[in-house]
């Protein structure tokens, strides 16, 4: 089996984090006889300074004639003066939009040997969690009209949210099949009591609940749901949201599993070609030091494996690698808490080395 694979290294620890997946991918290709092909292609601050844009047309091109995608993080301080339009984070929404990827899924697990890690009550984290957020992806206020003008009280920027039946129908239709295959349950999070594009976000979503009679369904205010996240988030099991609402909530939820550096995420479209990313930042402040945690980008090729190639087992080699070096006390500095760590490259070869049944 070959497999031709885009990398998108990007920015800060970017470079770094995907270098750590590629090997521990190249260790289950060397495993399961799967060769992988990996080809780099610029984005964001890195595409920049080459081309002068964010997202040049050879990397939208190498990523639509890839079998997947694997990106690391864009962005950085030295970028953040420039306008809107040209900035590292504009390529983000471009490649996404691109490669029509309307869904983006991000897990959100407590792992048991990160219980210590979890920054609420000792009853919650007992009781455990694992909460899948299937975000909207390639609509909403991130891609509504926008622009400055001259307002009531001069000048004034604005945003707009918008979204079609269409887009809400499809995206709900994932959260659901999703459910099908957990524990059931849905809740819908939205601002029903304000916005109107929420109002027919509800109406559309009970439509198609009504075509899952097994699921349960729940709507939820976006206010309350960040409420809830901390209070209880083991009510959750499948999270249907707008773009904007996901992005923030799916951050906030990485903070109650102990470290960003934890979680992964696919996004998707109607093809087996999907794009792969730790939902943290490029982190400029410790790039090139070594102490990135990498879990979060390796947790997100083995998504890789599972979503777009169907190696469920290639998939689970992965993560329950990644669970052995935790279960056996190994931390990167984010998760260290001023202790001893291990560098980005030595956790690596600790999860290559469980993958391969050999001593960690």
């Amino acid at each position: 089996m070959k497999l031709n694979i885009g990398l998108l290294r990007g920015d800060g620890i970017g470079p770094e984090i995907v270098d750590s997946a590629v090997k521990v991918l190249e260790a289950v290709g060397e495993k399961k006889g799967i060769e992988f092909k990996f080809t780099p292609y610029l984005i964001g601050g890195a595409a920049i300074d080459a081309t002068g844009k964010p997202l040049p047309e050879e990397t939208v091109k190498g990523c639509l004639a890839s079998d997947s995608v694997l990106l690391g993080a864009v962005g950085g301080p030295k970028w953040d003066t420039l306008p809107g339009g040209i900035r590292p984070e504009k390529a983000l929404l471009g490649i996404r939009s691109a490669m029509e990827l309307f869904t983006n899924l991000r897990p959100a697990k407590l792992y048991p040997a990160l219980k210590g890690d979890c920054p609420l009550r000792e009853d919650i984290v007992e009781a455990g969690f694992d909460i899948l957020i299937v975000r909207e992806l390639t609509g909403g206020i991130y891609f509504g009209d926008r622009g400055m003008r001259e307002g009531k009280y001069g000048e004034e920027a604005y945003d707009t949210e918008c979204y079609s039946r269409f887009e809400i129908e499809r995206i709900a239709k994932v959260a659901f099949e999703a459910a099908a295959k957990r524990n059931k349950r849905v809740v819908s999070i939205d601002k029903a009591n304000v916005l109107d594009t929420s109002r027919l976000w509800r109406k559309v979503v009970h439509e198609i609940a009504a075509d899952y009679p097994d699921i349960e369904c729940t709507d939820m205010l976006v206010d309350n749901a960040a409420m809830q996240l901390v209070r209880n988030p083991g009510q959750f099991d499948v999270i249907v949201t707008t773009n904007m609402f996901g992005d923030i909530l799916s951050d906030e939820a990485s903070q109650i599993t102990g470290s960003i550096g934890m979680l992964p995420s696919a996004s998707l479209g109607t093809t087996s070609r999907g794009l792969y990313e730790p939902i943290h930042g490029s982190a400029p402040d410790i790039a090139g030091q070594n102490i990135a945690n990498p879990i979060a980008t390796i947790l997100s090729a083995a998504m890789m494996l599972k979503y777009s190639f169907d190696l469920n087992s290639e998939s689970d080699m992965i993560t329950d690698a990644v669970d052995k070096v935790l279960e056996a006390g190994y931390r990167t500095a984010d998760l260290a808490h001023g202790g001893p760590h291990l560098t980005t490259d030595e956790v690596t070869a600790k999860i290559i080395n469980a993958l391969r049944g050999e001593k960690i």
